[in-house]
């Protein structure tokens, strides 16, 4: 259990009161300061809160931290922020928001390694490493597709059983988007496995696991079967959307990362929840199909009974 979390039940704090107190160095467990919410505790730990012991350090920041190490950070992304600057050189970006919490943090020039990336418009969990030993140990993972992740993806159409998309793909399919090569063209390896979670009218919620990590490889892939991700401005055709939902992104989230510990070797994994916005489409289609007219039951007439006579 996250140290936060657990703060948060047995004090009755919320949770976000409960991380800022870890952060402050306001709560001990096993008799030490605890100051990481990420920290994994037992339900049962010996935990104290000391609301009013001065703080360690005051942090403000928009960033959400999922897991803090002294070799990495995991962070969750918000959709409609970049990972890093584009060519515009914009202020704001994750990675601008990583280095600012800690330097703030812990009061000295801080160093952030930008392992990977998620699309403007993706939410979920990310890594940044803290050393540049773990950005090498981290990156090496990423090339060998060692790397756990899973995404929730809200898709366009009925996807009723498991599957593997195994399609190379091209930076240019000739709109200046990429796309699935055309058989006998050379493209990229990639490889997504899916399975349907939850079937709506036109859409279903999928887990989607990459054994690949091509840039915008699951967008590409589901768009390429007929199945394209619910609010893809890029890789949807205009026709074919849900009707009556609206969205403002495309309804892609980065739910779990998991990875060796560049230090220790031990399994690490992260788990960001699905954001409000991707909560109010489920919340929607939900509705709708409760409130969907049933179709009449087929039942079986019945089976007139006498004596059979020769």
């Amino acid at each position: 259990m996250r140290l936060d979390l657990a703060v948060a039940q047995r004090f009755g704090l919320s949770r976000r009161a409960a991380r800022d107190a870890v952060r402050a160095g306001r709560v001990e467990t096993g008799g030490a300061v605890a100051d990481e919410p990420g920290l994994d505790v037992a339900p049962d730990a010996e935990l104290r809160y000391d609301p009013n012991r001065p703080a360690r350090h005051t942090v403000h920041t928009r960033l959400s931290v999922l897991v803090e190490d002294p070799l990495f950070l995991i962070v969750d992304k918000p959709a409609g922020l970049l990972t890093v600057q584009t060519a515009e050189h914009e202020d704001d970006t994750l990675y601008a928001r990583a280095l600012a919490y800690l330097h703030h943090r812990y009061r000295k020039r801080a160093w952030v390694g930008v392992v990977h990336r998620l699309d403007k418009e993706t939410s979920g969990t990310l890594v940044f490493a803290r050393s540049r030993e773990a950005l090498r140990f981290l990156q090496e993972q990423f090339r060998r597709h060692s790397i756990d992740r899973e995404y929730l993806a809200l898709v366009e159409g009925a996807v009723r059983r498991p599957g593997v998309f195994d399609a190379p793909l091209v930076a240019d399919r000739g709109d200046r988007r990429r796309g699935v090569a055309r058989p006998g063209e050379p493209g990229k390896h990639a490889v997504t496995r899916y399975r349907p979670i939850e079937t709506f009218d036109r859409a279903t919620l999928v887990s989607v696991r990459l054994e690949t990590g091509r840039t915008h490889q699951v967008r590409v892939h589901f768009s390429a079967s007929g199945h394209p991700v619910v609010g893809d401005s890029v890789y949807r055709r205009r026709e074919g959307a849900v009707p009556g939902l609206a969205v403002r992104r495309q309804m892609l989230h980065a739910h779990v990362l998991g990875f060796d510990h560049p230090g220790t070797g031990e399994r690490v994994r992260a788990t960001s929840p699905l954001p409000g916005d991707f909560q109010e489409a489920l919340r929607f289609l939900r509705r709708r199909r409760a409130s969907a007219p049933k179709p009449p039951q087929k039942t079986n007439a019945p089976i007139a009974r006498g004596v059979l006579r020769d």
